[in-house]
C-alpha cells in the first residue's frame, strides 16, 4: 500500500521564526513514516536563507525531501505553513498552519485565505481567537450588505514543541567553554536579567516586542541603585550585519540617555547564534531569569526553549505564551489592551483599530526589584514551569498532537484487495 503523498509548503531553510516552526512540522512527518512527505521550500520576507546542513541527520532527510516548483501532481494533504493571505488550496485535503497575528484582529485577506484551506492550525488559543473574532461586512458592487466574511473552516491547536535533546538544564560546572560562554563569564554581574527578541519598527512603547519601554523600565527600577543587576539583550533590528549592531547600539545609548545617569549596565549579544549556544546562554549561571514584557506574541519560543534552564520567568499576561506559562509557576504582569499606535500600522499585518497589551510599568518594576531581593521563592518556581513544559509542551507531543490531527482528517490510502476468483468451467455449445 502506498503512503499518502503530503506537500508542506514552508520555509523550511531561513533563519526564522516560522522557519523553526516549519522544521518542527516536517521533521514531525517525517518521523510518523506514515506519509510520503516533499517539501517545496520558499522565502520568509528577508530574513536569511541556508539554514539547512547536510551533516545534520534531521536536517539531511529534509533536503532530500525538497521537490522543484511546479507540481506534478496533486498531494493528498496539502500544508502550507504561512501568514493565512497566502493560503492555496491545492491538495486533496488543505491545512493551514500559522502563528496568526500578535494583535486582536486579523485582516479580510486572512480570513478569506482560511477559508480557502478545509484545516486552519494556530500556534496558540490567542492566534486562533484573533482569527475567529475578525469579521467583516460582506457588500455587493452597489455598496449593500450581502453578509458577513468570517471564519468557517475548522480549527484546532498546534503548539510549537521544545526540543528536548537541544534544550535542557545544565549545571553550571558542565557548561562548555565555547566563545559565548566566555564572554559571559567576564561580565562583572552575578545577577542578569536576559531579553531575547527583535528590536522591532516603533518609538519607545510603540513596537511589538516592546523592546525599548522594557529596557527603559529595568534601567529606572536599578537607577542609582548600589550593586544593581545587569541586563542581557538578545537582538537585532533586521538580519545580522554590522550596520545593524551598530543600529541596535545606537537605540540602547537613546534609552539609556533619556534616562540618566548612574544606570544599570546593558549587555548587547548581537547576530545569530545556534541552538547550542542559545541553550549555553540560557543556562548560564550570572543570567538568573528572562524578562519579556511584549505587546504580543503568536506563541514565544525563546520563552519555551527558556523554561528548560529551571530559571524563572517575567511576561505579559496576555497572548500565545500564556499556553504553556502556567500562572501558578510564571510571573505574570497585567496591564490594559490598548489601540496600536500609528507608526507600527502595517498593511494586511497591523491593522490601525486593532489593540495589543500595554505592561503595567509599576507591577514590572516590583517583580524586578523582587526577584533580586527574593530570588530562592522564584528559583523554586522556575523548576516547576520547567517540568510542567517538558512534560506537556514538549516536541514529542507536538508530534503526537499532529499524528492525531492527521490520523482524524487526512485522506487515506486504501489498498485494494480483489476477491480470489476460481476458475469454472462453462459448458460447451453443443452440450
Amino acid at each position: 500500500m502506498s503512503k499518502p503523498f503530503v506537500v508542506v509548503s514552508c520555509p523550511i531553510d531561513t533563519f526564522s521564526g516560522y522557519g523553526a516552526r516549519s522544521r518542527d512540522v516536517v521533521k514531525a512527518l517525517i518521523n510518523s513514516e506514515k506519509y510520503d512527505v516533499k517539501i517545496l521550500s520558499q522565502r520568509w520576507g528577508n530574513t536569511p536563507y541556508g539554514f539547512l546542513k547536510e551533516d545534520n541527520e534531521d536536517e539531511k532527510k529534509m533536503i532530500d525531501a525538497i521537490i522543484p516548483s511546479p507540481l506534478q501532481r496533486q498531494p493528498d494533504v496539502w500544508i502550507q505553513i504561512s501568514v493565512p493571505d497566502e493560503f492555496q488550496k491545492i491538495g486533496k485535503f488543505n491545512i493551514g498552519i500559522t502563528a496568526g497575528i500578535e494583535t486582536d484582529l486579523c485582516d479580510v485577506r486572512f480570513i478569506q485565505g482560511c477559508n480557502n484551506m478545509d484545516l486552519i492550525l494556530g500556534s496558540s488559543n490567542h492566534s486562533l481567537l484573533a482569527l475567529k473574532n475578525s469579521k467583516y461586512e460582506q457588500k455587493n458592487k452597489a455598496g449593500q450588505k450581502v453578509g458577513i466574511i468570517e471564519l468557517t473552516t475548522p480549527t484546532d491547536v498546534l503548539f510549537e514543541g521544545i526540543d528536548l535533546e537541544k534544550y535542557f538544564h545544565i549545571e553550571p560546572k558542565d557548561l562548555p567553554k565555547t566563545e559565548l560562554v566566555e564572554s559571559l563569564d567576564t561580565i562583572d554581574e552575578q545577577f542578569c536579567f536576559l531579553y531575547v527578541g527583535h528590536w522591532l519598527r516603533g518609538a519607545i512603547g510603540e513596537d511589538r516586542k516592546n523592546t525599548g519601554l522594557m529596557l527603559k523600565t529595568f534601567l529606572e527600577t536599578f537607577k542609582d541603585k548600589k550593586n544593581p543587576p545587569a541586563l542581557i539583550m538578545k537582538t537585532m533590528t533586521g538580519p545580522a550585519s554590522i550596520m545593524d549592531r551598530e543600529e541596535v547600539f545606537r537605540k540602547i545609548a537613546e534609552v539609556r540617555k533619556s534616562v540618566g545617569d548612574k544606570l544599570p549596565n546593558t549587555y548587547l549579544i548581537h547576530g545569530d547564534i545556534d541552538d547550542s549556544d542559545m541553550n549555553n546562554l540560557y543556562n548560564h549561571p550570572k543570567v538568573k531569569a528572562m524578562i519579556n514584557l511584549t505587546k504580543g506574541e503568536g506563541y514565544g519560543r525563546p520563552l519555551a526553549e527558556f523554561t528548560q534552564s529551571k530559571k524563572p520567568i517575567i511576561a505579559s499576561n496576555w497572548s500565545g505564551h500564556l499556553d504553556f506559562l502556567n500562572a501558578e509557576f510564571a510571573s505574570l504582569v497585567p496591564g490594559e489592551v490598548k489601540p496600536v499606535h500609528e507608526s507600527v500600522v502595517q498593511d494586511r499585518l497591523i491593522l490601525k483599530e486593532s489593540k495589543w497589551f500595554q505592561f503595567e510599568i509599576g507591577f514590572a518594576q516590583l517583580l524586578m526589584k523582587d526577584y533580586v531581593n527574593s530570588y530562592k521563592g522564584y528559583k523554586e518556581k522556575g523548576k516547576r514551569l520547567g517540568y510542567y513544559c517538558k512534560t506537556n509542551f514538549s516536541f514529542e507531543k507536538m508530534q503526537e498532537k499532529l499524528e492525531a490531527i492527521m490520523d482524524k482528517n487526512a485522506p487515506k490510502k486504501v489498498e485494494i484487495k480483489l476477491p480470489n476468483i476460481k476458475k469454472i468451467s462453462l459448458p460447451k455449445k453443443n452440450d
